[in-house]
C-alpha cells in the first residue's frame, strides 16, 4: 500500500519497541499461514508415514481452512471486550500445542483433531492482527505497519512453506511441524514481552461484515478471492505429486523447487503491487490469465523436470501477484470500511483454501492430478470473466 506523505510536523519518531511489537505480529502472521499450508509441500511424505492417501492428507488443509474461515468472522464477536493481547497469546499457545500433537501422533484421526485447533489459531490471529498492527504505532506509521503485517502472510506462502518442505525432506516431515511448534513458543515469549495491553476499542458485530456484501465492488473482490484461492490452493495442495507424477521430479528436489516458487512469488508480489496501484482491474485480469494458462498447460507440456520447473516458477510469479492485487481492489472498494471489508475477504480466503483443498482431494481421488490442474484453471478463468464484466465498478 502507498501512503500519502504526512506533513513534516506530524512525523514523530516511532519507538523501537513499537516496531519490534509490529515485527512480532508479522512473525505471527508468518507462523499461522505457514502452519496452515505446510501439509501441501509434505503431502506425499505425510501420506506415506501415516499410510493414508494423498486425498486424506489434503483434508488436513480443508479442516484448518474451514475452521479458520468461521473463526475469523466469529471470534471478534465472541471475545467482546477481552484484552486482545491475551487473546493473541492464547491463540499462539494453541498453535504450539496443536503442532506438537501433529508432530508426534501416529493416528490420522488425532492429527485431524489437531488441525481443527490449528484452524482456530489461524482464523483468530488473522482476524485481530491487522487491527492490532494499527494500534501499535502513531497514525503516520500505520501504512508501513499494515504492510509489515500483510508481508508476514506473503512470506509464509513464498518462503515459509518451501523452507518447511525443504526441512521435512532433509530430515522428516514430523521435524518440520515440531520446528513450527518451537517457533510458536519463541513468538509467544516475544509477544508477551513486546505487546502492551490492548483492550477492545468497540464491539464488533456480524452485521458490519454482512453490510459489506451490499457494496458491488466488494462482492466482486470477494468473489475473485474465492475463485482464485480455491483454484490455486486446490492445485497447490497436490504440488508434490504433480511435480513427481507429471514432471518426473525426485522427492528430494521438491523442497528446492518450492523455494524457487517462493522467490518467484516475491517477484510477482512486488511487480503486481506496483501495477495494481495504477490499474487494479487490469492487473488482476493479466495475472489471472497467466495463472490459468500455467495450470492448464502443466499436464500438457510439463512432462519433464525442466519444463515442470519453468512452469512452477511461472505459477509462483502469477499467484504471488494475486493477493496484493485483490487486496488493493478491496481497499479501493471500501475506503471507509477497510477493516470490515478486509475481515470479510480474509474469511473468504480461508474458506476458499478449505473448499479448494476439499474439491481437489475429491478430484484427485477419482482421476489423476491432471484433473486437479484443469479444474483449478477453470476456476481462475471464471475470475477473469468476473473482472472483465466490472469495468464500471469503483476500483480501477
Amino acid at each position: 500500500m502507498t501512503a500519502t506523505a504526512a506533513p513534516a510536523q506530524h512525523t514523530e519518531r516511532v519507538p523501537l519497541k513499537s516496531w519490534l511489537a509490529v515485527t512480532a505480529v508479522t512473525l505471527g502472521t508468518f507462523l499461522v499461514v505457514t502452519v496452515e499450508n505446510l501439509p501441501m509441500g509434505l503431502l506425499t511424505a505425510i501420506g506415506a508415514g501415516l499410510h493414508v492417501t494423498d486425498g486424506q492428507v489434503g483434508f488436513m488443509v480443508t479442516v484448518s481452512g474451514l475452521v479458520a474461515a468461521v473463526t475469523a468472522a466469529v471470534l471478534p464477536v465472541a471475545i467482546k471486550r477481552v484484552d486482545r493481547r491475551l487473546v493473541l497469546l492464547g491463540l499462539i499457545l494453541l498453535a504450539a500445542l496443536a503442532n506438537v500433537v501433529v508432530a508426534i501422533t501416529p493416528d490420522y484421526t488425532v492429527l485431524i483433531g489437531a488441525r481443527f485447533l490449528v484452524g482456530i489459531s489461524i482464523g483468530g490471529f488473522w482476524s485481530l492482527a491487522a487491527g492490532i498492527g494499527v494500534r501499535l504505532v502513531p497514525g503516520h506509521a500505520v501504512p508501513r505497519a499494515l504492510s509489515m503485517v500483510f508481508f508476514g502472510a506473503m512470506a509464509a506462502n513464498v518462503l515459509g512453506v518451501p523452507a518447511g518442505t525443504l526441512l521435512g525432506s532433509l530430515t522428516h516431515w514430523r521435524v518440520a511441524f515440531a520446528s513450527l511448534a518451537g517457533l510458536a513458543l519463541v513468538l509467544l515469549v516475544a509477544l508477551a514481552i513486546l505487546l502492551p495491553k490492548l483492550p477492545a476499542t468497540e464491539p464488533v458485530r456480524l452485521r458490519t461484515l454482512a453490510d459489506q456484501l451490499r457494496v458491488p465492488a466488494v462482492r466482486v473482490g470477494v468473489l475473485a478471492t474465492f475463485l482464485l484461492v480455491s483454484g490455486a490452493y486446490g492445485a497447490f495442495t497436490f504440488v508434490s505429486p504433480i511435480l513427481q507424477d507429471i514432471s518426473g521430479v525426485g522427492p528430494k528436489a521438491i523442497g528446492p523447487l518450492l523455494l524457487a516458487y517462493g522467490l518467484a512469488g516475491i517477484a510477482g508480489n512486488f511487480l503486481a503491487g506496483a501495477a495494481a496501484a495504477r490499474n487494479t482491474r487490469g492487473t488482476i485480469i493479466a495475472v489471472s490469465v497467466l495463472l490459468a494458462a500455467v495450470l492448464a498447460l502443466f499436464p500438457v507440456v510439463g512432462g519433464s523436470p525442466m519444463n515442470g520447473t519453468i512452469l512452477l516458477v511461472l505459477w509462483g510469479m502469477a499467484f504471488g501477484g494475486l493477493p496484493v492485487s485483490v487486496q488493493t481492489w478491496i481497499l479501493k472498494a471500501a475506503p471507509n470500511a477497510t477493516e470490515a471489508a478486509t475481515g470479510l475477504n480474509t474469511s473468504m480466503f480461508n474458506l476458499a483454501i478449505a473448499l479448494g483443498a476439499l474439491l481437489a482431494s475429491s478430484v484427485v481421488g477419482a482421476i489423476a492430478v491432471s484433473g486437479v490442474l484443469w479444474l483449478a484453471a477453470a476456476l481462475v478463468v471464471l475470475t477473469v470473466v468476473a473482472m472483465w464484466r466490472t469495468a464500471s465498478q469503483r476500483p480501477s
